[in-house]
């Protein structure tokens, strides 16, 4: 309260006054201006950000209902259709998988009288074995029946690759033996579509024995069939319930061959034409997508080829309207249509489709080379001069008279034939050597049993597989590490070779020094977006020859070896291929070994592949599976590691699986690694890493000497910029050469324990070899090989 008499003080504002902005005079319209103007009408911004989130909610709630029912009812249509009226035969291949197993003795089950079915005799592949057609109208299914010879394993897997289902035939007391689990290794990383266990035998165990017998052989196929059901099969009934269990069981989906119109050759012609080609006549049912006749088609094992026209002949094996067939007459057990089959063979073929040449895709797989693409430097004045200053201080050798400067070039003087003459001299003491030391064993072999024994042994294969084992081990113990020569310069045996700061992070341009390989292949400029594009839009197409139907392909310009190896009683299976499949690039194949080979496998070594529908040999290079830019190339295949195996070859959109075979020298081929494609990406850096090492020979804390990584001072020189680490983590550089023998003085970021060595990595690119062959032979008939106890035991030191 203020005193009377005094005068109350102004008051002033201190330094924590707020300041409100000033109003803004723009020149800008009033709420009320723009109501007015808008007249009541609200614009779509004016919903509250809450709405906005519900609407989207529910949008995104309703599409993926609707997606979740069109892929339901997807499914369920490809279901009906398969086996029905309006598709294809249910396929079915019987598999045994034991010597003692009779996979004929379940194909005269499926055909006796209790099934209730009619059989096509001339509906099954022509040239097979054990092939029919069988139609059951009871459940309005067709089926198609084949038994491939599984001592061919190329045969069995191509079968596999198109058929719907798989029926594997077990012994009764051991299931399968070693042959069949070679085959089921085979047949799991392929792509395994839907499968039953039948066993045959077990009918005539006593009936005290069965539920034994049953129980055991569920106890062996667990590791490869958990859950499974085994069917047993030994009369009528138990084929007539083996049926309705094909005919109703659910089928996996194999994304290489869902994606792909494909069928399998029923009836093959020939037509031979000029320089030993013809055209090829395949009749069979499209399976997968619709088949458009500009696109190439695939022959499994044969190459590619283009179409020329498409046929509609009549239906082999038709669905009948009638609900039960005609009883069997006497004597008869099989019911063979033969006026339907004459009624068919009698009616006209329909023209679908004819090739248009301006629409047909190309079989162009390899890029054009224009020799004058690449980079022309015109020389620098001083390389001019040295060039001339070498020509005059050339020295002048005496020649024939009328020869050439060109010629005089391949003329050897006294010294070089000198030289020559010692090393073919050396060589001839070699093999002279040689020889004594192969009569001096052929004379200690007294005793017969071992110089029959020795009959069988390949000395040279022996000491090559003893040789790579040592180096496999050598590179297990030791990775990487390379000896430096003592004849030759470092800086010279590997100029090729760089240092990296960083392997993670150092760049590295991928563009660099390209290989005259690279100008062959194609490259996408982004291969994820491309297989999308494609795959959607395959996934679209509606025209051509519809799934089910019966068609007769006319392909062109084949040679005559595909209709020999369809008389031969193989397969024939062809494949749609989607655009840009034919060219060729590098592509990746993530694998992993196989735990039944034992043996070692080196990079670029020739292996055989085969990626979804294709099968080729070519020379892989191995390298580590990481997420980073570089990826470090591996010498070995590593037992228990992911390795990623890079290869000129043919493009191919994933998924699809990955097998990888090695030819012996008798032509069998094992089994060495399985997996699945990755990618095409030729930009995709492989470095090859060698480790230089030395040894630390005096000590004084930080620095110390160290010797034997280099033996002259301009090596040491050359490599100054490389950073050098230790086994035991010091990291350091070169500071100074000491002498002239390789003596150098080293800097390190702590002191190094007197055990430790001095290793310094060097890196260069490597790319694979152009070594692709899309013809691999037929393989032998598999024995499994062990390795030999010598060189299992044998010192790798």
């Amino acid at each position: 309260m203020a005193v009377d008499g005094e005068q109350q003080q102004a008051h002033r504002a201190g330094i924590y006054k707020q300041k409100n902005k000033q109003h803004k005079h723009g020149k800008h319209r009033t709420k009320g201006e723009i109501e007015r103007e808008n007249k009541g009408r609200v614009a779509v911004m004016a919903l509250t950000k809450k709405q906005r989130k519900e609407q989207r909610k529910m949008d995104r709630r309703h599409k993926a209902n609707q997606l979740r029912r069109n892929k339901k009812d997807q499914v369920l249509t490809e279901k009906r259709k398969l086996g029905s009226r309006d598709g294809p035969p249910h396929l079915v291949a019987v598999v045994a998988l034991h010597a003692e197993a009779d996979a004929r003795a379940v194909m005269k089950l499926l055909q006796g009288e209790d099934v209730g079915g009619l059989v096509h005799k001339k509906a099954g592949v022509e040239t097979a074995g054990d092939s029919f057609g069988l139609v059951l109208p009871r459940f309005k299914q067709r089926f198609m029946f084949i038994r491939p010879d599984t001592a061919d394993l190329h045969a069995l897997l191509d079968v596999a690759k198109v058929a719907d289902s798989l029926v594997f035939v077990l012994d009764s007391a051991l299931g399968w033996d070693t042959y069949g689990e070679y085959c089921l290794s085979t047949l799991f990383p392929q792509g395994l579509p839907s499968h039953v266990l039948v066993c045959t035998g077990v009918a005539a165990l006593p009936v005290k024995k069965r539920v034994e017998a049953r129980r055991s052989l569920a106890r062996i196929i667990a590791a490869r069939f958990p859950d499974a059901r085994i069917f047993p099969l030994d009369s009528g009934p138990d084929a007539a319930l083996l049926l309705r269990h094909l005919a109703m069981q659910r089928q996996r989906r194999l994304g290489f061959r869902s994606r792909r119109a494909h069928l399998l050759a029923q009836r093959v012609t020939y037509t031979p034409g000029a320089a030993g080609l013809g055209t090829l006549h395949v009749s069979g049912y499209v399976r997968g997508r619709p088949l458009k006749v500009d696109r190439i088609v695939h022959i499994v094992g044969h190459g590619d080829f283009q179409l020329r026209q498409v046929d509609a002949p009549p239906d082999p094996l038709p669905l009948l309207s009638t609900s039960r067939p005609p009883k069997p007459g006497k004597g008869e057990d099989v019911e063979m249509l033969d006026e339907v089959t004459q009624a068919e063979d009698s009616a006209a073929v329909r023209v679908l489709m004819k090739a248009d040449p301006s629409c047909r895709e190309s079989l162009q797989a390899e890029a054009e080379v224009d020799p004058m693409d690449g980079e022309q430097t015109w020389p620098t004045d001083s390389e001019l001069l040295e060039a001339e200053e070498a020509r005059k201080n050339r020295r002048v050798m005496k020649v024939p008279k009328g020869t050439s400067e060109y010629q005089a070039t391949w003329i050897l003087d006294d010294g070089e034939e000198s030289e020559d003459a010692e090393e073919s001299s050396g060589s001839e003491d070699d093999e002279m050597m040689e020889d004594e030391n192969d009569e001096m064993e052929d004379k200690d072999g007294s005793d017969s049993k071992e110089r029959h024994y020795d009959e069988h042994v390949n000395e040279e294969q022996e000491q090559e597989e003893l040789q790579r084992y040592r180096q496999a081990r050598a590179d297990d113990a030791f990775p990487d590490e390379v000896d430096t020569p003592l004849d030759t310069p470092a800086r010279s045996r590997f100029q090729r070779y760089r240092g990296l700061k960083s392997f993670r992070s150092s760049p590295w341009d991928p563009l660099e020094n390209l290989p005259p390989d690279y100008a062959r292949i194609f490259q996408f400029q982004s291969f994820e977006r491309t297989r999308q594009r494609v795959l959607a839009e395959a996934a679209q197409e509606e025209d051509g020859a519809m799934v089910g139907w019966y068609v007769t392909l006319h392909i062109e310009e084949v040679p005559a070896s595909v209709m020999e190896s369809f008389q031969g009683g193989r397969p024939l299976v062809l494949v749609s291929l989607l655009p840009h499949e034919q060219k060729m690039s590098v592509m990746h194949m993530l694998v992993k070994r196989h735990p039944s080979n034992t043996l070692p496998i080196k990079s670029k070594e020739q292996l055989v592949f085969q990626c979804g529908f294709r099968r080729f040999r070519a020379s892989a290079l191995f390298s580590q599976h990481t997420s980073a830019d570089k990826h470090k190339m591996e010498r070995f295949l590593r037992p228990n590691a992911p390795t990623v195996m890079s290869v000129y070859a043919p493009i191919s959109f994933p998924t699809a699986g990955v097998l990888v075979f090695k030819e012996r020298d008798n032509g069998m081929q094992d089994l060495v690694a399985t997996g699945h494609l990755l990618a095409s990406a030729p930009d995709r850096v492989v470095l090859k890493r060698i480790v230089l090492s030395g040894h630390p020979f005096k000590i004084n804390r930080r620095s110390a000497v160290v010797r034997y990584m280099f033996f002259n001072r301009e090596d040491i020189l050359w490599f100054k910029p490389v950073e050098m680490r230790t086994k035991w983590g010091r990291r350091g550089h070169i500071k100074e050469a000491l002498g002239t023998h390789g003596h150098m003085k080293c800097v390190f970021d702590k002191q190094l324990p007197s055990q430790d060595t001095v290793l310094m990595n060097l890196y260069k690119r490597v790319f694979p070899k152009w070594t692709y062959d899309p013809y691999v032979p037929q393989p032998l008939p598999w024995v499994q090989q062990e390795v030999p106890a010598d060189l299992a035991e044998a010192d790798m030191e």
